[in-house]
């Protein structure tokens, strides 16, 4: 249910209020930014409205009846509450971008993208607490008090959840160049038949996922179904596999950028990429977001400057 705005018979008592503190018709309305004509109708309203008198009037002051005096203390202590009121919403909000915001996102994304950017981020917000849950389940947020979960992929069924998209990102075939030398260099996702490939099984699912191409001829999407000689249900250790040139892996392009900014991993098939995933920050479906969790998305929403292959 909505909270009604204050009547006109309250809006013209706190006027009476003011009125009176201030000593005069027009002291009043200049404090208030508005007409003497203004504030004393308001008076007269209430009057007429509520059959009483407030105040006695003479060309050059005023004093208070017996009513008006009665409803000056109740006015006063409305003023007050209403005030301060104003005062906690104010000190609310200077003071919301202080406290801990609690944080969902992928194990892999967590080590590559986070952590190397969190501690310059936390001395720039020293008021900012944060806990970081890793994990790649969609999680119940509510019930774990998350703030913000950091998701890719499909996120239907989601009901009174909001998503902000803060990049896409691609997903890329590679390998080391020793491996390459050892395997030979795939020219078409068909050639990885032949070779060692690393899966990753996707714990929402339970199965294997498949790698995502699209011809650079007409377009076409291609879907690869892998038979991995290594599987595993976590990127950074799927990805330790291919470092390690064991083997070729189809990852996500934020996940080993050191290695592949290096060249000790490089990417092939380049020109069959498949079209770029979203990466979303997921939150509940609140009116007010706390400023310390916009600055937190924000500060997610700007690591895409320092991952782009």
């Amino acid at each position: 249910m909505s909270t009604p705005p204050l009547s006109p018979s309250l809006q013209q008592l706190l006027w009476f209020v003011r009125i009176v503190e201030a000593g005069s018709f027009s002291e009043a309305a200049r404090r208030a930014g508005t007409s003497t004509s203004a504030m004393s109708k308001a008076v007269s309203r209430f009057e007429q409205t509520h059959g009483i008198r407030l105040l006695h009037r003479t060309t050059h002051s005023f004093s208070l009846t017996d009513e008006g005096d009665r409803l000056f203390g109740r006015g006063r202590c409305l003023l007050d509450e209403l005030e301060s009121v104003e005062a906690t919403l104010t000190e609310l909000g200077s003071r919301s971008a202080t406290g801990r915001v609690r944080l969902s996102a992928p194990s892999a994304f967590v080590r590559s993208v986070i952590m190397p950017e969190l501690p310059q981020f936390l001395n720039n917000h020293p008021d900012i607490d944060i806990e970081i849950q890793s994990g790649d389940e969609i999680v119940d947020l509510a019930a774990r008090s998350i703030d913000i979960a950091v998701r890719t992929g499909n996120l239907d069924g989601l009901p009174g959840h909001v998503f902000r998209q803060m990049y896409t990102f691609p997903w890329i075939v590679c390998a080391t160049p020793d491996y390459l030398r050892r395997y030979g260099v795939p020219d078409k996702p068909g050639d990885l038949v032949a070779h060692r490939q690393v899966g990753f099984r996707n714990k929402s699912t339970g199965q294997i996922d498949s790698w995502r191409f699209n011809s650079p001829m007409d377009g076409t999407a291609i879907r690869h179904s892998p038979r991995p000689k290594f599987v595993f249900d976590d990127g950074a250790a799927a990805w330790s596999m291919v470092r390690a040139g064991l083997g070729i892996g189809w990852v996500p392009s934020w996940l080993g950028l050191d290695d592949l900014r290096s060249g000790d991993v490089v990417e092939v098939l380049t020109e069959w990429r498949s079209a770029e995933a979203p990466l979303f920050a997921v939150r509940l479906d609140r009116r007010l977001t706390p400023v310390r969790t916009q600055i937190v998305m924000d500060f997610l929403g700007s690591l895409s400057s320092t991952w782009q292959v």
